[in-house]
């Protein structure tokens, strides 16, 4: 468990057309977590998670994971302090 209460994530593997942006916000919304989620380019998702240092965490364990028919390779996270620049959750 990390002290900070901001986690960027990169998840790779089969993440995109699998309702993962979607999902991933719901689930930040039930956690009261804030920050944005996005596909990349390059076959990746990246979000960004803020809030209490055990809902970010909660949010980055269900990303290993993922929606039903997502088949995550990988979770890239890097742990940040905490900016408090968000008001909600949303997909960019």
């Amino acid at each position: 468990m990390t002290e900070h209460g901001r986690a960027h994530v990169i998840i790779s593997g089969r993440v995109q057309g699998v309702f993962f942006r979607m999902e991933t916000r719901r689930t930040a919304e039930r956690l009261g977590v804030a920050g944005w989620v996005r596909n990349l380019p390059d076959g990746t998702v990246e979000a960004v998670f803020e809030g209490s240092p055990e809902a970010v965490q909660k949010a980055v364990e269900w990303c290993r994971k993922g929606p039903a028919r997502a088949e995550v390779r990988d979770v890239r996270t890097t742990w940040e302090k905490s900016s408090g620049e968000f008001g909600g959750f949303r997909i960019q």
